[in-house]
């Protein structure tokens, strides 16, 4: 027919770990979606594609538009090959390995003291045994000097927490409550290389802030309990001001690297709010993690994407790093303006006002879409394997009625929510 526009198919690429359940979900939200008809007529359609490694030329073409990657970050071979995909063919990436290579936790800190945000004290020590490395000899012949370990944390204060620069999976995580425990942490370190930091004893409150592109989900968080229940279901735990605090850093820190999947953790003690960890490549997404926010999560993730991929939104790789310093420098600004201004840069940079005009014109039935699905017996289906693939069989009946009571309860009130007038 003259003048009929074809329909522009979208495929989203997933590099997964050993990941099966958020993977399944999404694939089947993101398939309900569309066609999204766009400004110039044209009908988008989705589909999902979990990628596989071998060998890549670099001038060969993907097929993707978008990836979710969630092994780059500790596995190199995809992550070269995200770099090509990045730089030569403008495939857009959650996360950019440009980024999570180089600004790891160590230059977050950095970078987020350079702000003005409240972080704990911390101090960057060498590594307790010389490195696989021919040259290390030599090296630290040369120029390590001599340091006193007990000095340093004593100035910084017990209890303090002793921790990678680069993290992960709370790896080599170590509370430090006197000289004796200081120096079993460091003597086990190894390898790695080690911040002290100060810790904010007696905190109110300690969150967790899960943020997908747009939006942002604070969650209430308790570190030493067992994963299925360190998100606890709790709603104003926060009071309006902390909680917009909160959203500002977590907001702030990914527009500022260019992440937008990412989990900010703060302490919150007295009013003030304290980051503490927001250097997350692979955040929580699992359903035996997350639970009751399992579906917000998905539901935004199946957002992001289709309006990244709808609108034409171009990847970012330049860190435009200079405009949020000329904030910082500024002296006539205090604490609440300053982030007031890293808040403005960063709902510019997530095009928060356009995605929400988007959402409600193309995307207003998917809510209503994944209530049903979570509903049914398909995520059910999802549940049971993800529980069977996790626990052991005598506690495969307890763990699943845990979670369809948890992910019930989101059932319950996003349906009051839906039906309200």
């Amino acid at each position: 027919m003259a003048g009929e526009q074809r329909a522009v198919e979208h495929l989203v690429g997933l590099l997964l770990g050993t990941e099966d359940d958020w993977p399944r979900v999404y694939e089947s939200l993101l398939g309900k979606v569309g066609p999204v008809r766009d400004a110039a007529g044209r009908d988008h359609v989705f589909a999902a594609e979990r990628l596989t490694i071998e060998p890549f030329s670099l001038r060969a073409k993907p097929r993707t538009g978008l990836i979710i990657d969630r092994l780059a970050y500790w596995y190199y071979h995809p992550r070269e090959w995200l770099k090509k995909v990045a730089l030569m063919d403008d495939v857009y990436l959650l996360n950019s390995p440009f980024t999570f290579q180089s600004m790891e936790k160590h230059a977050a800190y950095c970078a987020m003291m350079r702000l003005g945000l409240k972080v704990p004290e911390t101090v960057l020590v060498p590594y307790k045994n010389p490195l696989d490395n021919a040259r290390y000899a030599y090296t630290s012949a040369q120029y390590n000097r001599p340091f006193d370990l007990d000095a340093i944390a004593a100035e910084i204060g017990y209890p303090l927490y002793m921790k990678p620069y680069d993290g992960g999976a709370w790896r080599g995580v170590s509370r430090i409550r006197d000289v004796a425990e200081l120096h079993r942490a460091y003597d086990q370190s190894g390898e790695m290389l080690m911040h002290l930091q100060a810790a904010v004893d007696g905190f109110d409150v300690f969150a967790r802030a899960l943020s997908i592109g747009a939006e942002t989900m604070v969650m209430r968080f308790d570190p030493d309990a067992p994963m299925h229940e360190r998100y606890r279901v709790e709603h104003e735990f926060l009071d309006a001001a902390a909680g917009d605090e909160v959203v500002t850093i977590s907001r702030t820190v990914n527009a500022f690297f260019r992440w937008e999947f990412n989990s900010c953790e703060v302490l919150v003690k007295d009013g003030e709010v304290y980051p503490i960890d927001y250097a997350n490549a692979c955040p929580d997404v699992a359903v035996t993690s997350l639970h009751y926010y399992f579906p917000w999560a998905i539901r935004a993730l199946v957002k992001w994407t289709v309006f990244c991929l709808v609108t034409g939104r171009r990847p970012r790789l330049d860190l435009d790093t200079r405009a949020y310093f000329e904030i910082a420098d500024r002296d006539d600004l205090d604490y609440e303006h300053k982030l007031a201004a890293y808040r403005r840069l960063s709902d510019a940079y997530f095009d928060i006002e356009r995605y929400r005009d988007f959402c409600d014109r193309h995307l207003a039935g998917l809510d209503e879409q994944v209530l049903d699905w979570m509903s049914g017996p398909h995520f059910f289906r999802v549940l049971l394997d993800t529980v069977r693939a996790t626990y052991p069989a005598h506690e495969q009946d307890r763990f699943l009625d845990h979670f369809r009571g948890l992910v019930g309860m989101w059932i319950t009130d996003e349906t009051k929510r839906l039906r309200a007038p």
